[in-house]
């Protein structure tokens, strides 16, 4: 081994000279990183954020077909950035999750946690909160969003992230 612990005559350095170049090739090909094979983002910005809402008090609160609560806000923060209209659908979290794989939703809100379910069935946030458990565990709360949406996933985490959430 070298000192910078690439093995002697290893592809390392050569990878790091590469790298750069695959990049730019990339770019000038029209390829963006990250992007939405189903062009989630581009779709919502100026249109319509699709939402799934499951009813989870304080998180999320439905009353006469109004959702309302902290991630309700959070959501229509968002789409206010994108200039986005928000088309609430509420139900339950299988239901919901169901619509997301279809794409027919564009994100699913209720209190989830980073250890929900479906988290091998959609693509997950950051936690925007981190609460204490029954247990006395930390429990971050996220977002679901369609799976391989990451230009829209990280533009949602970056409005999340930016948003000094205190936990209900």
């Amino acid at each position: 081994m070298t000192m910078t612990g690439w093995p002697r005559g290893g592809a390392g350095p050569t990878l790091l000279a590469v790298l750069p170049l695959a990049v730019v090739g990339l770019a000038a090909c029209g390829v963006t990183v990250p992007t939405d094979p189903d062009g989630t983002l581009d779709r919502v910005r100026g249109g319509e954020l699709r939402v799934g809402v499951s009813p989870h008090e304080p998180w999320t609160v439905t009353t006469d077909g109004t959702p309302t609560g902290l991630e309700v806000d959070l959501v229509e923060g968002f789409a206010d950035t994108l200039d986005a209209d928000v088309v609430w659908t509420s139900g339950g979290e299988e239901e919901l999750v169901g619509d997301l794989e279809r794409g027919d939703l564009d994100l699913v809100i209720g209190g989830l946690t980073a250890s929900s379910p479906w988290t091998s069935h959609a693509a997950v946030t950051v936690a925007y909160v981190t609460v204490t458990d029954a247990d006395g565990k930390p429990e971050g709360h996220v977002m679901l969003t369609p799976m391989g949406e990451n230009a829209f996933l990280v533009e949602l985490e970056r409005y999340l992230l930016a948003q000094e959430v205190e936990a209900p």
